[in-house]
């Protein structure tokens, strides 16, 4: 992985794992929208049976079975789990929690945070969630993306900054393979040594051999 794919993936993981759960809690609740009536009653009409005075919706079947997927807000959820994580990764590349009081940085790491709390209120605005819904969405997008950061990188307000499992890693095997090749160059030139050692020792042996008297 080279140090682009990684955040992306991580983001990318922080988004579906988001997704999932938030479909999970959506199909196991089953909260009708604020907007339930006109999904069940679209003329604006309620209708009753008029033997068990049961409520009788003659909407269409799948808007009717959209607005029980009310909580949590998939909306809310995927926004900050995508920009909360933004935010994580902003607050350690820009080393904006390191002691030194930088306002700016700070701006930076809350902007994402700003615009996925306004994606939140937008669905309260337009009448589609709760806002126990987009609540409870935000919080779970949030946390999702809290654990997915720093499964892959460390706390923003680490001593080592930015210094990501990635990066942590790529000098590991940088310096193996060093020492590696280290190794390998100092083994072949102590046995390159040796042979021309061996090979004086011949020579001389070689050259008083023949100058012994027969």
């Amino acid at each position: 992985m080279t140090c682009i794919t990684l955040p992306l993936a991580s983001l990318l993981f922080s988004v579906l794992i988001t997704a999932i759960v938030t479909v999970a809690i959506k199909d196991a609740v089953g909260r009708p929208r604020p907007d339930f009536f006109w999904r069940c009653f679209p003329d604006g009409v309620p209708k009753y049976n008029n033997v068990t005075r049961d409520v009788i919706c003659d909407g269409k079947p799948g808007v009717i079975k959209e607005g029980y997927k009310s909580f949590p807000s998939g909306h809310a959820s995927g926004a900050f789990a995508g920009l909360g994580f933004l935010s994580w990764y902003l607050a350690g590349k820009l080393k904006a929690f390191d002691r030194r009081g930088h306002v700016a940085k700070l701006c930076v790491v809350l902007l994402p945070l700003l615009m996925a709390t306004m994606v939140a209120i937008s669905r309260v605005t337009d009448y589609w969630h709760h806002w126990q819904d987009v609540f409870a969405g935000g919080v779970l997008g949030l946390v999702v993306a809290s654990f997915c950061y720093l499964q892959f990188f460390p706390p923003p307000y680490s001593e080592h900054g930015m210094m990501h499992s990635f990066y942590v890693s790529t000098t590991a095997q940088v310096g193996l393979k060093t020492s590696a090749a280290t190794i390998k160059h100092t083994t072949k030139a102590s046995l390159s040594l040796l042979s021309s050692t061996d090979n004086q020792r011949d020579g001389i042996q070689k050259t008083n051999s023949q100058r012994l008297p027969a």
